[in-house]
């Protein structure tokens, strides 16, 4: 046990001063490279099954209908009746004031009164 810890303490401690050089000056410019294998040899990673997650549906948004708005139409109002009074000319006098005419109604524009 004493002698499998100081193997891989020596494993280590040759792996980090053999690596600090490569590293210092670049990526893969000289410097020792030292492989200690213990076990079968493997010839790539060991590969899990992956799942994937299943697929998200979305709901599916379409453009919006665009309608113009119809022309807007005025309808011309005629204009409103003019006002006119009833006049009893037998008697001198308008129809709110009298309700009976005995010669009949005569009707006549209204008139602002005179001042």
């Amino acid at each position: 046990m004493k002698t499998g810890f100081v193997a891989l303490f020596i494993a280590v401690l040759v792996g980090v001063s053999v690596s600090s050089p490569v590293l210092a000056h670049g990526r893969h410019h000289g410097g020792a490279r030292v492989s200690i294998w213990y076990g079968p040899m493997w010839y790539g990673p060991a590969y899990y099954p992956v799942y994937a997650y299943p697929p998200v549906a979305y709901p599916q948004y379409y453009a919006p209908v665009i309608v113009p708005a119809a022309p807007t139409t005025y309808v011309e109002q005629p204009a409103p009746p003019a006002n006119y009074w009833n006049f009893c000319r037998a008697t001198n006098t308008y129809y709110p004031y009298v309700r009976e005419c005995p010669g009949g109604w005569e009707r006549v524009p209204t008139q602002p009164p005179s001042r």
